[in-house]
């Protein structure tokens, strides 16, 4: 038996409240909504996977200038999404345009593309930026949601109907590994949590540039518990080689404090290098060698095409930005054995 969609009337009646007041919240008119009622009627309507009608939200018509950039709120982040280095930098650029382009970002952690779904519809966004999903949830938005949106983190299968702003991550991997071989290096050990998407295509580019069969790989535990238990047990795989990369500046740093605590000196005994260039990699101590992207340009990008693909003139499905080598203090010339 086919269910009946929720119905305004229905999430009122529960609640107890007006039609009007449920309608207010879902559209975003919450200036006169306590803000007990409001998060009652978004809870209720997140319980009933309630997702407002296209008709609904085009009733109001004057745009709303807002757009929602959407953080995929990853286990593997243990509850500080948006302190990651790339998030927070990532931010920090789309704020910057989004304000010069006379727009308001509204950020919000999220889980799902239901989620993502529900919440622009409640504000009638008039763009998303979505950082960190997966294919599949690019599909499902593109495929329920009318609000022009770009992939701004992901790989993209065929995208269709929204944009995809990637990088070269192969080349950018294929760059740290050619310096690294370059330093005299002849084994390297290559870090990440997954070898899928963006991380795979950083490894590929690595191995090939450092040589072929010359690389190890650990796959590591996101969590730091976890994760610093791992590397006490695999010490030794780290003083087997003389080189490693990690996929982001995030691991690479983690492992550097890990070194240090261990007495491993970098890039004496060891060197180490990232990839993204967020502003910590010159924080720590040595100065991490890394892989930069731009992204002020990434940010100017994104929002230049939210709004080509509001009034319908962008016909691009993807762009490719170039990466470039930083080379800093966290890597060095191999030393030779006495």
């Amino acid at each position: 038996m086919k269910e009946h969609p929720v119905r305004i009337c229905d999430i009122a009646e529960e609640l107890g409240l007006s039609t009007a007041t449920v309608s207010n919240v879902i559209h975003g008119k919450t200036n006169k909504v306590s803000e007990e009622t409001l998060q009652r009627v978004m809870a209720l309507l997140e319980e009933r996977e309630y997702i407002p009608s296209m008709a609904g939200i085009l009733l109001a018509r004057n745009s709303s200038k807002i757009i929602g950039v959407f953080v995929n709120d990853h286990e593997k982040y243990q509850g500080h999404t948006l302190d990651d280095f790339f998030i927070s930098q990532s931010l920090n650029c789309l704020s910057t345009e989004i304000e010069n382009s006379g727009q308001f970002m509204m950020v919000k952690k999220a889980k799902s593309a239901r989620e993502i779904i529900r919440f622009a519809s409640m504000w009638n966004m008039d763009g998303l930026v979505v950082i960190g999903f997966c294919d599949a949830d690019y599909r499902y938005l593109r495929s329920h949601i009318r609000i022009p949106f770009v992939v701004y983190d992901g790989v993209c299968e065929n995208p269709d109907r929204f944009l995809n702003i990637t990088l070269d991550n192969y080349d950018g991997g294929y760059q740290m590994g050619a310096h690294l071989r370059s330093l005299g290096h002849e084994r390297a050990l290559c870090i990440s949590d997954n070898d899928m998407g963006v991380d795979r295509q950083r490894l590929q580019g690595f191995r090939q540039g450092f040589a072929p069969g010359k690389t190890d790989f650990l796959q590591i535990p996101m969590k730091r518990e976890e994760r610093r238990r791992f590397y006490l047990q695999h010490r030794d795989s780290f003083l087997r080689v003389s080189a490693l990369f990690a996929v982001s500046d995030y691991y690479a740093i983690d492992l550097i404090g890990f070194l240090n605590e261990q007495g491993i000196s970098v890039p004496e005994e060891l060197s180490v290098a990232g990839f993204d260039d967020t502003p910590m990699c010159e924080m720590v101590r040595p100065a991490l060698t890394t892989v930069r992207q731009d992204g002020t340009e990434r940010a100017k990008i994104a929002i230049r095409m939210l709004r080509e693909l509001k009034e319908n003139r962008n016909t691009c499905t993807e762009v490719t930005l170039p990466v470039r080598l930083v080379v800093r203090d966290s890597t060095g010339k191999r030393k030779k054995n006495p």
